[in-house]
């Protein structure tokens, strides 16, 4: 099939090599503008762009541009963008969601799925809608949540989603299947905020704990930044929230046993060789919460 692809992350790439592997002749592809990162005034392409632009393949900004191009179909995956109307009268378009809608519309629905505590999510396959994931879809799979981390289940939903995408795109351009439209209550999974990866020891630990799993998750000791990177939750905890014993922090319900901490200026490490480290300083509690 002849396709645009609109994308922009890095996890976006493997579902563009993955197109092209198969055989598709990728026309277009459209990510978002350059940006300026880091210090000066130096801008770079996103990761979707740079690797179009390795394989020899045409990168614009603007998917309005698709209008001019005769294609079979356009596939979107975490563009960063709404595809106006026009667009999709010219060309359909299909686009790779990492949920299972109509659950967690929009921008980042594998942080929302760990954070409510889903005990299952997905992919799903859409036909792209001027309206923010509301189209019907073609195909969707199914995988459990458990204790994953939020690179370890992007990676396998990416893995899950591309390979649904190949199959359903295998007969051609006549080839797709009528779509179903979406059924059941929408939720809508908006940007996680800064505020929210600060862990508040007055709520339950295992509510921290998927905190944690999204990463960067952060506290203060000895009011000193300290990132958490991996932790058990526990279900008993022995003093009031925020105090700590050795590693283990006692929360609102249960506790949070300490595994992998990154103190501020310093490498990841345990908390046994952080103790160490502080020479006696160590701190009776974490963070500013220290009562009900």
């Amino acid at each position: 099939m002849r396709l645009a692809f609109c994308g922009s992350p890095s996890f976006a790439v493997p579902v563009l090599d993955a197109l092209i592997d198969a055989g598709h002749d990728v026309a277009c592809v459209v990510s978002r503008p350059d940006r300026r990162r880091g210090r000066g005034a130096r801008t770079t392409p996103t990761p979707v762009k740079a690797a179009a632009l390795a394989r020899g393949i045409a990168v614009t900004d603007r998917v309005d541009e698709l209008e001019s191009l005769a294609l079979d179909l356009g596939v979107v995956v975490a563009f960063g963008a709404m595809v106006p109307a026009s667009v999709l009268e010219h060309t359909t378009m299909c686009n790779l969601h990492f949920s299972l809608l109509p659950r967690w519309r929009g921008a980042a629905p594998v942080e929302r799925a760990i954070l409510a505590g889903d005990e299952v999510t997905g992919v799903s396959v859409m036909r792209l809608e001027p309206t923010l994931d509301t189209g019907p879809v073609y195909a969707r799979a199914v995988t459990v949540v458990d204790d994953k981390d939020l690179e370890s289940l992007r990676r396998e939903l990416v893995a899950l989603g591309t390979g649904l995408l190949i199959e359903l795109l295998e007969p051609g351009p006549d080839g797709l299947p009528e779509p179903v439209v979406q059924v059941g209550e929408p939720t809508y999974a908006k940007k996680v905020t800064d505020d929210e990866l600060e862990l508040d020891f007055g709520r339950p630990a295992r509510e921290l704990a998927r905190v944690v799993r999204l990463g960067p998750a952060r506290t203060t000791a000895n009011g000193m930044r300290l990132i958490v990177r991996r932790c058990e939750a526990l279900d008993d905890a022995t003093g009031a929230p925020g105090e700590l014993f050795e590693d283990v922090v006692s929360c609102g319900e249960g506790a949070l046993r300490l595994i992998e901490i990154v103190p501020e200026g310093r490498r990841a490490m345990t908390p046994a060789a952080w103790r160490r480290g502080l020479r006696g300083e160590v701190p009776a509690h974490l963070g500013t919460t220290l009562g009900p």
